[in-house]
Parts: C-alpha cells; sequence; structure tokens
C-alpha cells in the first residue's frame, strides 16, 4: 500500500526516545510502529491494547478506606513529620514512578 499521507504529532521527547530505544532494538522505525498501530485500530476498530489505570495499593486510595483508617494514616503522617522520617517531594514522585509505571 502506498504511503502518502503525512502524520505530524508532538511527543514528550523523553516517551520519544524510550519508545526509539525498544523499536530500535526490535529493527522497527517510528513510522513503521506508528503505521502498525494504526492499521490494528482500524482493522478492530479498537485501540489494540487495554487502557486502565494502574492498580494502586488501596492503602493510598482515600475513596475505599474507612474514616477510622483514614484518620490513622494521617496520623502516621504526621508522627513521621514529626520525626524526620520524610523524604523531598520531588525524590518521593520519582521513586513511585519507577515502581509503578516501568
Amino acid at each position: 500500500m502506498e504511503k502518502t499521507a503525512t502524520l505530524n504529532i508532538r511527543v514528550n521527547p523523553d516517551t520519544k526516545r524510550r519508545a526509539e530505544d525498544v523499536l530500535s532494538l526490535l529493527g522497527i522505525s517510528m513510522s513503521t510502529a506508528i503505521d502498525m498501530y494504526l492499521r490494528q485500530i482500524g482493522m478492530t476498530g479498537s485501540i489494540p491494547f487495554s487502557i486502565s489505570v494502574p492498580n494502586y495499593p488501596k492503602t493510598i486510595n482515600m475513596d475505599l478506606m474507612t474514616a477510622e483508617e483514614f484518620h490513622k494514616k494521617l496520623d502516621q503522617g504526621y508522627q513521621d513529620a514529626l520525626s524526620g522520617n520524610v523524604i523531598d517531594a520531588k525524590q518521593a514522585f520519582e521513586e513511585f514512578k519507577r515502581a509503578n509505571f516501568r
């Protein structure tokens, strides 16, 4: 099939680099990978992979906690802060992303 249409997209540079690293290992160009993706959408009538929110531990989901559990978590956080058992927020988010979004 002739390829004559142009697709211009903007993506996060880090996302693009990580994808290129994987595609390079597979021997597939970015153009070919995007073409494969679009073909799958056309053939299946849907996005060709599951889209869902990662399963976060229930221990950090306030909606799944009782009032008692929530207050216990708040108290533990307060006690941690008082005792100096803390880490920098930037470091905490980086560790969270590494653990949950590989």
